[in-house]
C-alpha cells in the first residue's frame, strides 16, 4: 500500500475482509531470545543473549504452505526438527493517522499499525476509522506463526499472497479497530502501558455493544463483567495491543 479506497471519507467505516494469507516462500526466520521486558528484570542477564550485545541471532525455519507445517531448520537445540502448524496472520496493517501524523509502521495507534495479534488470520472481517480521504490501507508483516504478544519480537516471518475485499460503511463513526470472526466480535486497544490500551479495547466494545447489539448501559456492562475474553496482541513495541473478545454465541 497505501491503497486509495474511492469515496472513503473521515467518519466513515473502512470494512477489510482478510480472504486469503498464504506464505510465498520455503523458509522464515525468528528470534531465538524472548524480549527482556517479558521477563523479570532479574532474569534479564539469564536470557541468551549474542556475544556482541548489538547481534541479533536468527531461527530458521522451513516452511511447507502445502502441508501446513513450519520446521525448525537451525540453530541445534534440544528442539531437535520441532514442527509446528502454520497459522498465517498479518502482523501490520490499518489505514492512515489522523491530523496527518506520520506514525512509524513500528508501532499502532487508533489506525492500527503494528498489532501483531495472532487472530488477523483469514476469513477475519476488520473494521478501521477512517481519518483521510482514501483512508489508505497498508498491510504487511506477515507471520506464518506467532505466539500471544510476539514476545521474542517476531513471528516467523516471511512474505505473504494476500488477497482481501474492502466494503465501506458511510457515516459510521467508529474510535479503535473492531473485529469479526466465526466465534467472537473483538475490539483492539493500543496503547503503553498494558492498562491503557486494556481501556481502550474495553471502552470500544461497550460502545459497539449499545450501538449495534440493542443494548442498555446497564446490559452492556452486566454482559461485559461475566463474559468478556481478552487476547495480548504485541507487547514488544512503542506501544501494546490489547484485544477485548465477546462470544458470538451471547448476543444471537
Amino acid at each position: 500500500g497505501p491503497f486509495y479506497v474511492e469515496g472513503a471519507e473521515p467518519g466513515d467505516t473502512l470494512v477489510l475482509e482478510l480472504d486469503r494469507l498464504v506464505p510465498n516462500r520455503t523458509y522464515g526466520y525468528t528470534s531465538t531470545m524472548v524480549a527482556p521486558n517479558a521477563v523479570e528484570p532479574s532474569y534479564v542477564p539469564e536470557l541468551p543473549w549474542p556475544p556482541k550485545r548489538d547481534e541479533r541471532l536468527l531461527a530458521e525455519w522451513y516452511v511447507d504452505s502445502e502441508a501446513g507445517t513450519a520446521m525448525l531448520a537451525k540453530p541445534e537445540t534440544r528442539l531437535g526438527r520441532l514442527t509446528l502448524p502454520l497459522a498465517p496472520m498479518l502482523g501490520c496493517f490499518g489505514v492512515a493517522p489522523s491530523g496527518g501524523q506520520a506514525i512509524s509502521t513500528g508501532t499502532s495507534a487508533e489506525h492500527g499499525g503494528n498489532m501483531d495479534y495472532r487472530g488477523f488470520t483469514s476469513g477475519v472481517t476488520v473494521y478501521f476509522p477512517v481519518f483521510v480521504p482514501g483512508a489508505l490501507i497498508f498491510l504487511g508483516d506477515g507471520h506464518a506463526l506467532q505466539g500471544d504478544g510476539e514476545i521474542a519480537g517476531t513471528g516467523i516471518e516471511i512474505s505473504f499472497d494476500v488477497q482481501f475485499t474492502v466494503h465501506l460503511r458511510k457515516g459510521k463513526r467508529i474510535h479503535w479497530p473492531r473485529g469479526k470472526n466465526a466465534d467472537h466480535i473483538f475490539t483492539v486497544g493500543n496503547a503503553r502501558p498494558l492498562d491503557q490500551a486494556v481501556q481502550h479495547a474495553t471502552t470500544e466494545m461497550v460502545r459497539w455493544l449499545q450501538e449495534d447489539y440493542g443494548l442498555d448501559a446497564v446490559g452492556a456492562n452486566i454482559l461485559m463483567g461475566q463474559c468478556v475474553e481478552y487476547d495480548l496482541g504485541n507487547m514488544f513495541d512503542p506501544a501494546y495491543t490489547m484485544v477485548c473478545k465477546m462470544p458470538g454465541r451471547v448476543l444471537t
